[in-house]
């Protein structure tokens, strides 16, 4: 079982966080620890996940590597990311699973996901 992932953003960046996890995606804000919030970032959860944006000083956004999300609504989030202006690339390669692939604000890549399977996982 996993209790989070991270991701790396860049210094200052935390208005643009808010913007796209909770903004668009609809997650909520979790505080870090006092220790933790001195070192910038934001963390994030819903929908079974969470997610923790940690500041990396030479940041360069994760392109190929990226957590896989199980959406409970994956059209809804479709149409939330184009309005916003995220990509949004369906790919329909992996049986079992309807999903597909978005960068979040600092062009980090993000798959999303839902069964088509109750069996799939």
């Amino acid at each position: 079982m996993i209790h989070h992932v991270q991701l790396s953003c860049p210094a200052g960046s935390e208005d643009a966080l808010r913007a796209f996890y909770a903004g668009v995606l609809g997650l909520t804000e979790i505080a870090k620890p006092p220790v933790l919030a001195a070192r910038g970032g934001c963390w994030f959860r819903g929908h079974g996940i969470e997610l923790h944006l940690g500041v990396e000083a030479d940041f360069a956004p994760a392109r190929k590597a990226h957590p896989g999300l199980i959406w409970p609504d994956l059209d809804t989030l479709a149409e939330r990311l184009t309005a916003a202006g995220y990509p949004v690339d369906w790919d329909d390669n992996f049986p079992g699973m309807r999903r597909f692939h978005s960068a979040d604000c600092h062009g980090n890549r993000l798959e999303f996901l839902h069964p088509t399977d109750p069996e799939a996982r």
